[in-house]
């Protein structure tokens, strides 16, 4: 009891130290809607870095990834190869956006989608899809949240009441602060998880193995199928690449990086983020490490889930003391709450700003629609606190699950970037189509040829966007009396 105890306190002293952070965070900018969503378009590359680099170190990374090494084996490496990728699209994108941003007053994706393409519709159901994928991910964080507490206390603090903590601690600090508050707590809890993350990493690896070396030479000659395609589990090649497509395209879809774009100061800070935001790929590498090493350590007695190797391995097997055990949990929850916040945030703007606001907040004045953004970012995390409840099996295959509906925005904002002549009509169509199939595929069918299911949902994307536009095409040369373009 007195080893939870010391974990208890230093856990909720990190908690109130990131409490009195972000409420210290707000400034009189947060009063404003675009203070409030978009820290008013000033933020700069470092606050911008942790900011963006807290969607890799979620719950995810300190349980799923982990997780995934211990389990699939070699396949985990999908998480390394996609994060490669992201800061393709931040660079190709994120000045782009950033510049429309100041021009136009856009502060979603959705204000974008309805303006470009003139329609309040096409914002609405951009929105929608936003929240609907945004809830799953926030539900991770809470998920992980609660695990964390209730493995790391022995069960002094349960489920319900950890994740319950973690999240009144986020929500109160987005609500009262937003960007500010997320930007400088990010920056504290970036900085703590980092270091937590490597040196639980190679602490374990050394324990139990002798270094990290010595760990894969162990693993090579007891359990070679980990360190190989297609891994323990039998992971096609098809799954694992198109995996890494919807993760990488997915990112740059989601509207809490997407939205982040409108907050920086400049086009140049974006590009300067881009080329430093692989670093968090390495970062997270010591944490495959600790699901490596569970391989051996558990080969008698698998675990019940998979999600819980690096708690398991920290606590049980490599004897650590209480304190190290809750700085552990410290930085694990520096790694969900900072996720956690940025997803609040953009979920209940996102909320508010494109479905809300077109439809029964037509004539809200601006003080109205920040008092109800702040309002949502309490129900919303309400909502993803009570499917946590639920304990979703598997943190990787939720976060997947949410990718491969996101990812059906992309023609939708890439013709709004780079392409004029994609018509409303079209992308909407391909939006529709292609989140339907994806939900069929993911819910109802198996997947073809044992690909992502996002994958195929999204060339039936494409496929919808281009025959809509040919028939148009076509209907507008055989009419020309009606070949003004429905934009």
């Amino acid at each position: 009891m007195t080893d939870s105890l010391i974990v208890v306190g230093i856990t909720l002293t990190y908690l109130a130290m990131v409490l009195w952070v972000g409420l210290r965070a707000r400034g009189q900018q947060s009063s404003s809607l675009e203070g409030y969503v978009a820290g008013g378009r000033h933020v700069g590359v470092v606050i911008l870095f942790f900011i963006l680099g807290a969607e890799i170190f979620s719950a995810f990374a300190f349980l799923g990834a982990p997780g995934w090494a211990y389990q699939h084996g070699s396949p985990a490496f999908y998480i390394l190869a996609y994060l490669a990728l992201v800061p393709i699209t931040i660079w190709a994108m994120g000045p782009r956006v950033a510049e429309l941003g100041r021009q136009k007053g856009y502060l979603t994706q959705g204000d974008m989608i309805a303006d470009h393409y003139r329609s309040k519709a096409l914002g609405i159901l951009a929105g929608t899809i936003g929240v609907l994928a945004l809830v799953p991910y926030l539900t991770i964080q809470i998920a992980g949240a609660g695990l964390l507490f209730q493995a790391a206390t022995d069960g002094l603090i349960p489920f319900w009441l950890g994740a319950l903590l973690a999240f009144m601690v986020v929500a109160a600090y987005v609500f009262c602060s937003g960007l500010s508050g997320i930007g400088w707590t990010n920056l504290v809890q970036g900085i703590m998880m980092i270091a937590i993350a490597w040196f639980l990493g190679l602490a374990v690896s050394q324990r139990l193995y002798g270094g990290v070396g010595e760990m894969f030479l162990q693993l090579q000659q007891a359990a070679p199928e980990y360190l190989t395609m297609p891994g323990a589990s039998g992971m096609s090649w098809g799954y694992f690449s198109t995996a890494v497509l919807v993760s990488a395209f997915g990112g740059a879809m989601w509207p809490h990086l997407f939205m982040k774009f409108y907050s920086a100061d400049s086009g140049r800070t974006l590009r300067k983020v881009s080329v430093f935001y692989p670093l968090y790929a390495y970062l997270l590498v010591p944490l495959l490490f600790i699901g490596f090493a569970g391989v051996l350590v558990f080969a008698d007695e698998p675990l019940a889930r998979s999600d819980t190797v690096l708690l398991r391995m920290v606590m049980d097997v490599a004897n650590f003391s209480p304190w190290v055990i809750g700085l552990m949990l410290s930085g694990a929850l520096a790694a969900a709450m900072s996720t956690g916040a940025n997803l609040a945030h953009t979920a209940a703007i996102v909320l508010v700003r494109d479905v809300l606001g077109p439809t029964v907040m037509q004539r809200a004045s601006e003080r109205t629609v920040v008092s109800a953004t702040r309002w949502s970012v309490v129900g919303l995390s309400l909502i993803a606190y009570l499917f946590a409840l639920a304990n979703p099996a598997s943190l990787v295959l939720l976060l997947l699950g949410a990718y491969g509906l996101i990812v059906q925005l992309f023609p939708m904002v890439i013709g709004a970037l780079f392409l004029p002549r994609l018509r409303r009509t079209s992308v909407m169509a391909g939006a529709l189509v292609g989140s339907l199939a994806y939900l069929l595929m993911d819910f109802v069918w198996s997947s073809p040829l044992g690909w992502h299911a996002g994958v195929w949902a999204m060339l039936l994307n494409v496929g919808v966007v281009a025959a809509w536009q040919g028939l148009s095409r076509s209907a507008r040369h055989g009419h020309p009396l009606s070949s003004t373009p429905s934009h």
